[in-house]
């Protein structure tokens, strides 16, 4: 069989990363002679590379990030008491393997959303679902869901992520059914799923902006005792960020 003919093939049969990859491996399989079986791998290796990708940029569309943070740009320079430690640990995705909610507190600037978002796309690159917003934008979009009486079908698409990630809770105060929303939703999520807040907010101080306290003591009593905390104190990234360009500018 021809090149030309085995392209067309795999071609038709949607093969797309052998296609690609096909005249660089024939090409290395000529020059390095290897055997029928490692050429196949290769050809093989290709294809599943190829899917991977393919999954893994479906999941990040379907998360609706805003930014495409990675572990590696966290800066360590700034005055920030996060840790590596407590990087690694994100990292690690074990706290998504147990369902483990996870809490990022601290002021603004500090990174919370960076670091969130940054544990997201980690998360869809090693096969998990994610679906990321702002509370702002949930309570948007749950007034409208009861409105249109869509409701449930809205809970449950928040329910279904392996990894659901609201950040800036506590921008305003949850009326008694916003809160009772977020209730159920944790609920719902109790089960092997992984909800991720970012705030400013200790968890001692959610009933500020929680109506109902009897509501509040029940979101509090889900996340206190199972939540991985991360506390996050010291200089603004955005300040440190200023100053470097300052001095980059000054230096040229």
């Amino acid at each position: 069989m021809s090149t030309a003919i085995a392209k067309n093939l795999m071609a038709e049969m949607k093969l797309l990363g052998m296609f690609g990859a096909f005249d660089n491996i024939i090409a290395s399989a000529t020059r390095d002679q290897i055997s029928y079986t490692e050429f196949l791998d290769t050809l093989l290796q290709a294809e599943a590379d190829y899917r991977q990708e393919r999954k893994t940029g479906y999941r990040i569309k379907a998360a609706k990030f805003t930014l495409r943070p990675a572990f590696e740009d966290i800066d360590f320079t700034a005055s920030r008491s996060i840790s590596k430690a407590q990087i690694k640990e994100l990292y690690s995705l074990q706290w998504l393997s147990e369902g483990r909610p996870v809490l990022l507190i601290g002021q603004t600037g500090v990174g919370k959303t960076f670091i969130a978002q940054a544990a997201g796309l980690h998360a869809c690159a090693c096969g998990k679902s994610v679906l990321y917003m702002t509370v702002t934008t949930w309570l948007e979009n749950l007034a409208l869901a009861r409105s249109s009486g869509t409701y449930l079908r809205y809970r449950d698409k928040l329910a279904r992520p392996d990894l659901l990630i609201l950040d800036d809770f506590g921008m305003r105060k949850l009326s008694s059914t916003e809160a009772q929303d977020l209730c159920e939703i944790l609920e719902e999520r109790s089960l092997g799923k992984s909800t991720m807040f970012t705030t400013q907010l200790p968890l001692a101080h959610w009933a500020e902006v929680i109506a109902d306290p009897v509501i509040s003591d029940a979101i509090r009593d889900r996340l206190e005792h199972a939540a991985l905390t991360i506390d996050i104190t010291g200089e603004s990234y955005r300040g440190v960020k200023a100053r470097k360009l300052a001095s980059k500018k000054h230096g040229a």
